[in-house]
């Protein structure tokens, strides 16, 4: 049993060897967006918070001695005596604070000569200024959070949807660390009991049975796969949906873009090959954020403007989740077919196409059926808005049906979906290697090597470069 228990702390252990060490310096930068504004926000973080923060205030404040999370009204003055700003200043005492450290916050007014002068003056008595990610970071390092929930911060703050909100928060509050708590904690027990045979080699003992080796190896691997399945809702619902507008000149893909937009965002006109470049804009519908992007027309030209926009466009539908495809009603139907057949074809399996046979309000009765097996088909009129908020029920629907409906942890981090994908294959060659039979040490190694990457998730197991990319995409003052 002891044998057991050092193993079980071995692999559970932090390796501190691959951690950064803690910076002590004291930082400061601003907080809140850079401009003009009603109030912006200065962060100090670190020992000396408190004395810098108390030097650059007038009496009779006093930080030192005071009682943390109190809000204080204060005059800043600066080195000549004169006063800079009246302020809020609050201070928050390690290790209750975000970075686990002396904190102080001070609420001035959101000029930037303000700003400027106020981090001006914090460096001059001793402050450093912040590198992107830095108070993360601390709170990180001083185990105020792992690294899953490190990351999660930058998305809360990135989150332009109700649903990329709640993905974020979800992970933040550790909903990802705890599924990765849980896997790590059931193969270090698979772990121990098989490198403890390896402890009685001579004497021939089995200690983990075979089947239910293999049982709760298929457990595991299954959790993991079923995460993995999570990446498209969740990379989707991060990043935006991107959906191509794409159709032959005049069959109205502008004109869709600004009916879903009610925005006269793109040029009509009667003109075929008007669009020689593409239009992006960005749309939330029912929650989920879409990037919508109309494309030039699909013909063959010699014009060398309009190639170079056709060329773009087939690029824009090969990197696009949804296509839209637009079909004129009014032209003929054979042409249309072949167009559809054609585009269609060019398509992964994983492209969502959607028919939009447009201009229906001036041909009403017009057939489907020949188009319904190369994609979803509707009929609309983007002139009239006829059916554009079917459409836009269509494009949330498949979004919302990549979630799976038993799925509480959505994975939409694409470091998270790499190291889940080696952990995958780890798992995978530990089950076959338990099925042929194969010695337990082997089996321990793949075992091990999948902790590993889970490990890498959640920060267990860190190094410097890892961190400093992860970190440096932050914003400064977060």
């Amino acid at each position: 049993m002891c044998c057991i228990i050092e193993k079980k702390n071995y692999f559970c252990r932090i390796f501190d060897e691959n951690m950064i060490e803690n910076n002590s310096d004291t930082i400061c930068a601003l907080s809140s967006p850079a401009g003009v504004g009603a109030i912006s926000i200065v962060r100090l973080s670190g020992n000396d918070s408190v004395e810098i923060a108390s030097s650059i205030i007038s009496s009779p404040v006093k930080l030192v001695g005071s009682s943390p999370r109190v809000l204080h009204f204060a005059k800043l003055i600066n080195e000549s005596g004169d006063i800079l700003d009246e302020v809020l200043i609050t201070k928050f005492l390690a290790p209750n604070s975000f970075t686990g450290e002396d904190m102080v916050e001070i609420f001035c007014h959101g000029s930037e000569y303000i700003q400027t002068e106020i981090l001006s003056l914090l460096v001059r008595k001793g402050a450093s200024i912040a590198l992107p990610g830095e108070f993360t970071k601390r709170a990180f390092l001083n185990n105020k959070m792992d690294l899953a929930q490190s990351e999660a911060v930058a998305d809360l703050i990135s989150s332009g949807s109700k649903e990329s909100h709640r993905i974020a928060i979800n992970q933040m509050k550790g909903q990802v660390s705890n599924e990765i708590i849980e896997l790590r904690e059931r193969m270090i027990g698979l772990i121990s009991l098989l490198e403890l045979e390896l402890d009685f080699g001579e004497e021939d003992v089995e200690f983990a049975d075979r089947s239910e080796l293999q049982k709760l190896t298929t457990e595991i691997l299954d959790k993991v796969s079923g995460l993995i399945e999570t990446f498209k809702y969740g990379n989707a619902i991060k990043s935006g949906v991107p959906v191509a507008i794409a159709g032959k000149p005049n069959a109205g893909k502008s004109t869709l873009l600004n009916s879903i937009l009610k925005d006269d965002r793109a040029i009509v006109s009667s003109i075929p090959g008007t669009t020689r470049d593409t239009v992006e804009e960005s749309i939330v519908l029912d929650g989920i954020k879409f990037k919508l992007i109309d494309t030039a027309g699909i013909r063959k030209s010699e014009d060398e403007i309009e190639k170079i926009g056709v060329e773009r466009t087939l690029n824009k539908i090969g990197q696009s989740q949804i296509i839209v495809l637009i079909i004129d009603s009014t032209a003929d139907d054979e042409e249309n077919l072949n167009f559809v057949k054609d585009t269609s074809i060019q398509l992964s399996e994983d492209q969502f196409l959607v028919i939009a046979l447009n201009k229906t309000d001036i041909v009403a009765d017009f057939n489907i059926t020949h188009y319904e097996e190369f994609g979803s088909v509707i009929k609309i009129s983007a002139k009239t808005a006829l059916n554009i908020d079917v459409l836009c029920s269509l494009l949330t629907d498949y979004v919302k049906s990549l979630k799976q409906s038993d799925a509480s942890t959505i994975i939409s981090n694409v470091r998270h979906i790499e190291l889940f994908n080696k952990a995958h294959e780890a798992l995978t060659r530990a089950k076959e290697a338990i099925a042929s039979g194969i010695s337990g040490d082997f089996v321990s190694q793949d075992l091990r090597e999948a902790m590993y990457y889970l490990g890498e998730i959640t920060g267990t197991i860190s190094n410097e470069e890892v961190l400093g990319a992860i970190f440096s995409k932050f914003c400064i003052g977060k």
